[in-house]
């Protein structure tokens, strides 16, 4: 603590919030709070349901950003105001606990920083994640379900709203493939990192004999289609399938045959959606999910690019990106970036943000280097 220089310290803290400012453009970012609060505002913005809850949560996502900053602009003036105040009263444990609140702003702004690096085409957009379970058995089904749970959990932790789409569940445990939005701003940018094969080590549960199982586990993440998208499919381009939708252990969740599943015979693009009550709404969300990825389709130019926005991804041996082994020793490692944690349980509890902040200079870095060769 005796050699922190803290006034060189919150100096270098205010430029570098400076900056982050001048790129997230807060004076757009509160006339976009100011022309939503007039939405939420209007009477009839309920008498449609899904643009209201579209409105609102976008409402909250960007207030919830721009207080973000806000919130940690004031802890760095606190800070300075505790330090003036510490030294020139010569009071140690103060400057001992200014040295802890340093840190953690460092921590704070390090992660908020993150967010200026997410300038891509579509890194502001909402994101759509596919799950499903690849090579390994009931294993890789219950992997693929311990997924979802997870990013739906850093979604929650994050007081993002999550729409879940699809899951179609595997016969003894587990999930067969699932598919979900999460609906806030760079969302996309943020979880794209995500997308690839995720591999499983552990002893596994369903064998009998105890013996060690690896499994795998595709994800897949595309942006959300946005109104100035133009994304066109001919009615003759699209094969419709109708079945009865099924829960954990087969058992129906849905008296009627309402689950959809939509196929573009073009592209082989197959997508589904059974979490709705009638035909026509898991049909209408079906199609979300098919224009939003048949736009990641139109607009990548060479199958590298595509590559980078879905994940090439094929769930077995050799393709890993992030390794989860939870025997005979206990790491979550991600194999681009080598960050890792000694604590997989609460990686699978949602605590992500370390993965994705090194994950997104890892790309960034990547793009970098390409472009300079």
């Amino acid at each position: 603590m005796a050699g922190t220089d803290f006034d060189q310290e919150i100096k270098q803290l205010q430029a570098t919030m400076s900056t982050i400012g001048q790129v997230l453009d807060l004076d757009k970012m509160r006339e976009e709070i100011a022309d939503l609060e007039d939405q939420v505002a209007a009477p009839d913005l309920w008498d449609d349901v899904d643009n209201a809850t579209r409105v609102t949560g976008r409402l909250s996502a960007i207030q919830g950003e721009l207080d973000k900053f806000t919130s940690l602009e004031g802890r760095i003036e606190d800070l300075a105001l505790m330090v003036e105040m510490a030294q020139e009263e010569g009071d140690t444990a103060t400057l001992d606990d200014s040295q802890l609140e340093l840190d953690r702003i460092k921590r704070s702004v390090e992660s908020l920083e993150i967010r200026t690096l997410l300038n891509g085409e579509y890194d502001a957009r909402e994101a759509l994640i596919s799950i499903r379970s690849g090579a390994g058995g009931v294993d890789a089904a219950d992997f693929a379900e311990t997924l979802m749970r997870m990013y739906t959990r850093w979604a929650e932790q994050h007081k993002y709203p999550v729409e879940v789409f699809e899951t179609s569940y595997a016969e003894e445990a587990g999930l067969k493939s699932a598919t979900f939005a999460v609906h806030a701003p760079y969302a996309y940018g943020t979880l794209s990192v995500e997308a690839g094969t995720h591999r499983l080590v552990r002893i596994s549960p369903f064998d009998n004999q105890g013996r060690r199982q690896t499994s795998f586990a595709a994800v897949e993440v595309v942006p959300v289609l946005e109104q100035t998208d133009e994304i066109e499919i001919n009615d003759e381009d699209i094969k419709v399938d109708v079945y009865r939708s099924g829960g954990p252990g087969g058992q129906s969740v849905n008296t009627t045959d309402s689950a959809v599943r939509l196929t573009h015979i073009p592209t082989g693009t197959v997508v589904q959606c059974q979490n709705e009550k009638s035909q026509l709404q898991n049909k209408a969300s079906a199609m979300v999910v098919l224009k939003a990825k048949l736009l990641a389709l139109k607009k990548a130019e060479e199958k590298a690019h595509l590559d980078g926005m879905r994940g090439d991804v094929q769930a077995s041996w050799g393709d890993q990106m992030r390794n989860y082994v939870l025997n005979p020793y206990q790491i979550v490692k991600d194999l681009r970036t080598s960050y890792e944690s000694g604590n997989p349980q609460a990686v699978f509890d949602g605590d992500l943000d370390g993965f994705l902040e090194a994950g997104i200079r890892w790309r960034r870095g990547t793009d970098k280097a390409e472009a300079d060769a």
